[in-house]
């Protein structure tokens, strides 16, 4: 919640609502900005147009029927609005009992009940005068007419009790039987209760019709959001492995990174989503002294749709069918063994200081310049998490166990991992424990994992950005890296609110710059650029956009029709993300990308001396495309994760990506 500001206006949305009582200012612009009652109704000002915008409390927001502006009030806001319905209600209260005051005494009086009607006596049987005419026979004698008894009221007295009711009960049955008594019922019976059975039968009625679909059938997915509630698709047989042939022209020995299974890998079991409080109790929330393997085999836990692609056997079938080759491969073989070479004997991975490793010949150029270890950890450790490479299984479970020790080491109690890589490292940082945690199951990273994403969450300012410090206004580039970091987090079934994706999205509309979002800026305002372009639209896509959304449609083609993939002007930074969005896009966009981006990084990377299998950090200019501050590591692994991008993320409008392995 942002402080209040002298004049005690509150930054809740597009604009400022101060409070009733404390704005400054002449009148107008108090008038403008107040809150008040229109009858029972609390309204305020709207700060784009000035137009009335009627308050719901209960959602603690304010829209307006004329611009559309819908801003959020805040805590004081709220209480303001609770003190003026309180004295509104107060007073209604008071005139009510002035009202009663002034009614006569003799109108309270209630009526006086009727007396029964005393039984009239018998009257004596009457007899006509016998006729004159003796041919005409006598009339029959009149009687009395019967006696007719006093009418009861239709309600029963509470004095009768018990008795009185069950006498009510028969009188009725003696009158009409059971269509008198529910007649009388019905038309005791409040509307309310009567509106509450009805719609009861009514949803009976519909609850009956629903008919189960065979398990057999084919289903159609009509939503194009990823979300961690999502079946994988149609499950079919799993493939056997099929192992690549690298050519690799380069000195470095090479290792296949497909390995051949012996023995059938176990059946995998989706998870029910489980929410835990954002606030993880003990011993969650405790920070593990050291990660340690397991000697026990300990299924891992089943990721979401995102992850799938990493499994051995689910890679080899990705790769052929989505545009890989055995170079782009062979590429992805290099880089891991390079960065392997380059970590620090703690197990962490340095920007500024990877050619001083004691594998390192001292031959390796172009260090960064950002002395940020989180960042250099984290960048070392998402290619090989990126390959399905983890502490419990693959070829470097020593690197990535020391990794991810460094990094839980690291982290403070508040469940930041922050240092001068700021906001970027615990994004990076987070994407991490997140991964790691979704591909092995391993409990000891949960509690590190969640309170890495309660940082992410506390620290999103309240128009729904992140920048380098938490609670600033935000700037799509560290955006990019939290929301990466939130999706991740929700694919490992951990928990994050629904509002920080929502507020998210509106961050994102405010630094398009069209109407349609196609293009994006740095911060509002800003001019739009490729790279804030490729990581704003990949964000859309993780937020739900449909693959025919105008914006999408419009944002890709700028981006292969004016920025495609140049090896003489390189940024590592723009490839990274553009290549994730072509990805998902699909179709004859990716295939375009995809022979140019693959062909560029393979070329353009190094494969003789100690430097073999990394990416000279080369590429100025926009935001994020500074590889000179990120040196050789940061250059290579996010290369690294671009080759790794036909399986590291599984593509979300394609719903038969998944189809022939989990």
């Amino acid at each position: 919640m942002s402080t209040a500001s002298s004049d005690s206006s509150m930054d809740i949305g597009p604009g400022s609502i101060p409070m009733g009582d404390s704005a400054a200012g002449d009148g107008e612009r108090a008038g403008r900005r107040a809150i008040w009652l229109d009858g029972d109704v609390l309204a305020c000002s709207c700060p784009e147009c000035g137009a009335p915008m009627s308050i719901r409390l209960w959602l603690m927001v304010a829209d307006c029927f004329r611009c559309g502006t819908s801003i959020e009030l805040s805590e004081e806001q709220e209480q303001e609005a609770l003190r003026l319905l309180r004295e509104h209600e107060e007073s209604r209260r008071a005139d009510s009992r002035e009202a009663i005051a002034a009614i006569s005494p003799s109108m309270l009086r209630k009526p006086k009940p009727r007396p029964a009607a005393e039984p009239r006596p018998a009257a004596e049987p009457q007899t006509r005068p016998e006729p004159k005419d003796p041919a005409q026979p006598p009339l029959a004698p009149l009687t009395a007419p019967p006696v007719t008894p006093a009418r009861r009221p239709r309600r029963v007295a509470a004095s009768q009790g018990y008795r009185g009711a069950r006498a009510h009960i028969r009188k009725i049955y003696e009158k009409g039987g059971a269509a008198v008594f529910w007649s009388e019922l019905l038309r005791d019976l409040p509307a309310w209760l009567i509106s509450l059975v009805i719609h009861l039968v009514a949803i009976l009625l519909l609850g009956l019709w629903y008919e189960s679909i065979p398990d057999d059938s084919r289903s159609i997915t009509l939503s194009t959001s990823v979300s961690y509630e999502d079946l994988e698709g149609e499950q079919g047989e799993i493939e056997p492995p099929q192992a690549f042939e690298f050519e690799d022209p380069g000195a470095v020995e090479l290792q296949n990174v497909v390995e051949e299974t012996g023995a059938p890998t176990e059946e995998r079991v989706d998870l029910k989503p489980v929410d835990p409080p954002l606030e993880i109790p003990d011993p969650l929330a405790t920070m593990p002294d050291s990660i340690v393997r397991s000697r026990m085999s300990v299924p891992a836990a089943a990721p979401g749709r995102m992850f799938a692609g990493r499994d051995p056997q689910a890679r080899a079938q990705a790769v052929r069918e989505s545009g890989g080759t055995s170079y782009t491969e062979a590429a992805v073989a290099r880089g891991l063994v390079f960065l392997a070479r380059h970590q620090n004997a703690d197990g962490s991975w340095s920007l500024h200081a990877f050619h001083k490793t004691p594998d390192c010949d001292g031959t390796c150029r172009g260090p960064g310049h950002v002395r940020s270890d989180v960042a250099g950890t984290a960048l070392g450790l998402l290619p090989f998490l990126g390959a399905g490479q983890t502490h419990v299984d693959g070829k470097y479970t020593a690197e990535v166990l020391r990794g991810l020790n460094w990094l839980v080491e690291h982290q403070m109690d508040d469940g930041s991992m922050y240092d001068a890589g700021q906001m970027y490292a615990h994004g990076q940082a987070a994407i991490v424990l997140c991964e790691a945690y979704a591909l092995t199951g391993d409990q000891q990273l949960r509690g590190p994992a969640q309170k890495a994403l309660n940082f992410i969450i506390r620290a999103q300012h309240g128009q729904g950005g992140w920048r380098y410090d938490p609670g600033q206004a935000g700037d799509t580039s560290v955006v990019g890296w939290q929301l990466m970091a939130l999706k991740s987090g929700q694919m490992a079934y951990l928990h994050v609110p629904t509002k920080t994706f929502a507020l998210a999205g509106l961050f994102l509309d405010s630094v398009q710059a069209d109407s349609i979002g196609s293009q994006y800026g740095y911060q509002p305002r800003s001019r739009q650029s490729a790279a804030m372009t490729a990581e704003a639209l990949l964000c859309r896509q993780y937020l739900g956009w449909p693959k025919d959304h105008p914006g999408l449609e419009a944002g890709v083609s700028y981006l292969l029709d004016q920025h495609p993939p140049d090896a003489k002007k390189p940024n590592i930074y723009y490839w990274y993300y553009a290549t994730q969005v072509m990805h998902h896009y699909g179709g004859e966009a990716w295939e375009t990308w995809n022979a140019k981006m693959r062909q560029v990084l393979v070329d353009t990377q190094q494969t003789h001396g100690h430097a073999a299998g990394s990416w000279d950090p080369r590429g100025r200019g926009n935001p994020g495309g500074h590889a000179d501050r990120g040196g050789r590591i940061y250059m290579t692994s996010l290369a690294v994760c671009t080759l790794e991008v036909y399986y590291r993320h599984m593509p979300i409008y394609r719903q038969d990506a998944l189809e022939g392995f989990e």
